[in-house]
């Protein structure tokens, strides 16, 4: 995950993927990385990844085009 960038997370794992929806239809790529612990999904986040390149642009349609 050397040239990925976190821009969102959460520990809703419905909110991460409304945003990685979001991202993608607007041709960013993004992918979710899940950091819950152990099998259970208890402890821990959901992270979602952009390439470094699209960060700044991944970043300004989450603040702006996201709402919950």
């Amino acid at each position: 995950m050397k040239n990925w960038t976190k821009v969102f997370e959460d520990e809703n794992q419905i909110r991460v993927e409304i945003v990685k929806g979001v991202l993608e239809g607007k041709g960013v790529d993004a992918f979710v990385l899940n950091k819950k612990e152990s099998i259970y999904q208890i402890n821990g986040t959901y992270e979602v990844l952009v390439p470094t390149e699209q960060t700044l642009y991944a970043l300004q349609l989450i603040q702006h085009e996201i709402t919950f």
